[in-house]
């Protein structure tokens, strides 16, 4: 992982982004796994706009980056971004959320839209 220093400003405005506990829990599920809109939505069981504009500004940022697979835009952690090694060195001090994916999967929800 590349040492990279990010400005106090900007730093200051990626935390003061990932200081909203669903951005967090978001960034934190990126980590380790790409997800689509539809997955956050039942995770956090809030309306498809709302994720959508937690997203936008996880993507704005530069934190988040999405692709396109098919009609349906997945989203994962941008590991090109200055703000990475920051991010991630933050994110290991989180306990995983991949148990929220588990049970998604056991619900028949994971990747409902592909």
């Amino acid at each position: 992982m590349r040492l990279t220093t990010v400005e106090i400003d900007k730093a200051a405005a990626i935390l003061k982004l990932l200081g909203d506990k669903t951005r967090l829990t978001m960034v934190k599920i990126l980590d380790n796994n790409d997800c689509c809109v539809c997955e956050f939505v039942e995770i956090f069981k809030m309306s498809q706009p709302a994720i959508s504009q937690h997203i936008r500004k996880l993507k704005d940022a530069g934190v988040v980056r999405e692709a396109r697979r098919g009609q349906w835009i997945i989203y994962s952690l941008n590991k090109d971004s200055d703000y990475y090694p920051m991010v991630h060195n933050l994110l290991g001090h989180l306990p995983s959320q991949d148990y929220k994916l588990s049970e998604l999967e056991e619900q028949g929800l994971r990747i409902s839209c592909e």
